[in-house]
């Protein structure tokens, strides 16, 4: 899933990659490397829209290529949130992939119906 991040008072952004969401807050990986404690604003495109979600940096560590790294949502409104994003991104993907794979037009809404009845009981909840 794309996602762009700027930190706090800086208005360069830099667009990357997510790799996870967790209960309490989200990585990626960028070639940046970012000290924890930095206040950051990560955005998520969504069907159109921009959703954004403030952080900090949780952690940062170096992987091939760049750097790993972990934020920490802010408020509990923001995990609940995220975790909304995620799964219209994985409805998204639904609609897209019965597009290609069986040449079936969905709507979002028709996709989100499919999507709920065959997989949410597997999308991991909050605790």
């Amino acid at each position: 899933m794309p996602i762009r991040f700027d930190l706090q008072g800086d208005r360069t952004c830099c667009d990357e990659r997510l790799c996870n969401v967790s209960e309490g807050g989200l990585c990626f990986v960028t070639k940046v490397m970012l000290d924890t404690g930095l206040a950051i604003r990560v955005t998520i495109p969504v069907l159109g829209e921009q959703f954004a979600v403030d952080g900090i940096v949780a952690w940062c560590r170096p992987v091939v290529g760049g750097y790993e790294v972990g934020v920490r949502f802010v408020s509990q409104q923001d995990r609940f949130s995220v975790r909304m994003v995620e799964q219209l991104c994985y409805i998204e993907d639904y609609r897209l992939q019965a597009e290609r794979e069986e040449g079936r037009h969905l709507t979002s809404e028709q996709a989100a119906e499919e999507w709920i009845e065959r997989f949410a009981d597997r999308f991991p909840g909050l605790h």
